[in-house]
């Protein structure tokens, strides 16, 4: 329904839904696999700690509500804590698989001028690592909006020239939702791209 709005004037944060209450702190909230490292369990506690710490390393870069932050990041809980991070603050998400080559990710990324992105050097895929810092040297000559690049720790390689992820996590900070309307973005996703540029699909909070 094109031009339609609803709920006008209600204001809430999606990210504050998804941390559990004051009873779900001692409760397993995420259970990581992976071909990377060790087996982890995440609590709902550990979640909110983390996510707050990422908040306010988000705030320190500038970050503010309606700003982009993206991800070339894998499905592991640091990629969750950030995402709750970002939408808590009223900015906006999207992230990209390191399976992606560079060009598929600028054709994505560079259509929502981002100023932050969080990044991993590589990946481990059976028996081998898949180093992609290249890509992502790639991906940052050709996004000319970007101020910061974090780089998160998985695996050997890390990416030169960023914020580490210890730095942008130092600081534990409550974690606070901004209050924003409903159709206020909350996260871009894409389509595929196969009829050319992938196509940006923005999803609000409510």
């Amino acid at each position: 329904m094109p031009g339609a709005r609803w709920f006008t004037g209600a204001k809430l944060n999606y990210a504050e839904h998804l941390v559990g209450t004051d009873e779900d702190l001692d409760r397993v909230a995420v259970v990581a696999r992976s071909q990377t490292r060790p087996p982890r369990e995440v609590t709902f506690g550990e979640l909110r700690d983390l996510a707050g710490r990422v908040r306010a390393g988000l705030q320190r870069l500038g970050v503010k509500p309606g700003d982009r932050v993206v991800a070339y990041m894998p499905n592991i809980p640091e990629t969750l804590a950030a995402f709750i991070a970002t939408a808590s603050l009223g900015a906006i998400w999207a992230t990209c698989a390191p399976e992606f080559g560079a060009r598929s990710v600028v054709g994505r990324f560079g259509q929502i001028e981002p100023r932050v992105l969080i990044t991993v050097g590589g990946y481990g895929y059976r028996d081998r690592y898949v180093d992609r810092r290249a890509e992502v040297e790639a991906i940052r000559a050709r996004l000319p909006t970007l101020e910061h690049v974090v780089s998160v720790p998985y695996g050997e390689a890390m990416v030169s020239d960023s914020v580490a992820w210890e730095d942008l996590t130092a600081e534990s900070a409550p974690l606070e939702f901004d209050q924003v309307p409903v159709d206020h973005p909350l996260y871009v996703l894409f389509s595929s791209g196969t009829t050319g540029l992938p196509k940006a699909i923005v999803h609000g909070h409510g």
